[in-house]
């Protein structure tokens, strides 16, 4: 009898241990899908927050850092990341031609003025005779910058689709407008008269949106520059990161890009471009 009780015992021991795995395993997301997403400066801020939301839902974002345009689609398509967050559909658009990519997007998450500054002047009209202006030198954001030079009334430009220094028909004020890398744009602001700085560069910088000289003016038009979320095309289906373009394109995460880019930038999904 005594033999019996022993044995029930171990058996008892045995099943609590037993149940005890189970109910851990259940509560634990070690078990969840891990999700790689290459991003760009300030947006740590803006993922981070994210990716704690979605630990509930099983799904471990893992943060890849990058500083430039450069190499996260690279990495994307070479398998390194799951999903990337730093280019607008022009730049995915003109990378993919020039590298004969399969970069889609699967979710847009915010539109960002370009902003002119300078450390020198405090208003266009005070640009001089032959001053220089920098601009970023990717072919998607010095097209862009060369827009917003004409769109301030500096310059004028040919009917080109992307635009180069080249395509400026009109330049009465002899600017020397030079393209230097994104990165840079905002360091060069000691060597020359102004510059056109993408938001994030003017943010890690930590300019001022108030202190630009010149804001892109937004509408219909300014559509191709709206931020995704981007996969590859095999992949662009991938139940799990519908779910984190879902919890992306959130009211709390609206919220957050307001708040880590002090009011200088738009959640995308629900702007209304006129």
């Amino acid at each position: 009898m005594k033999k019996l009780n022993k044995i029930a015992k171990i058996f008892l021991v045995l099943c609590a241990a037993v149940s005890f795995f189970v109910v851990a395993g259940c509560g634990n997301n070690s078990s969840g899908k891990t999700v790689k997403v290459g991003i760009y400066g300030s947006d740590d801020r803006i993922w981070k927050p994210l990716a704690n939301k979605l630990k509930k839902q099983g799904i471990n974002l893992k943060l890849v850092e990058f500083n430039d345009y450069n190499t996260p689609n690279k990495a994307l398509t070479q398998g390194e990341l799951d999903i990337n967050a730093f280019q607008n559909y022009h730049f995915m658009n003109d990378w993919n031609k020039v590298n004969k990519g399969n970069v889609v997007a699967i979710g847009d998450t915010y539109i960002a003025p370009q902003r002119i500054y300078s450390d020198k002047i405090k208003k266009l009209s005070q640009l001089k005779n032959g001053d220089k202006i920098s601009i970023p030198s990717d072919a998607t954001n010095e097209d862009r910058g060369l827009r917003v030079l004409r769109q301030a009334g500096l310059i004028k430009l040919n009917n080109s689709s992307m635009y180069t220094v080249k395509d400026i028909t009109e330049n009465k004020k002899n600017l020397k407008i030079t393209p230097l890398d994104a990165a840079q744009t905002a360091h060069s602001l000691t060597d020359v008269a102004a510059a056109v700085v993408n938001n994030d560069v003017a943010q890690d910088a930590k300019l001022k949106p108030n202190d630009a000289i010149y804001k892109e003016k937004i509408n219909k038009e300014s559509k191709p520059y709206v931020n995704i979320i981007a996969t590859t095309k095999d992949i662009k289906n991938n139940a799990t990161y519908k779910k984190v373009v879902k919890a992306y394109q959130t009211e709390y995460i609206a919220k957050k890009i307001k708040q880590v880019y002090n009011g200088s930038t738009y959640a995308a999904w629900n702007y209304d471009f006129k």
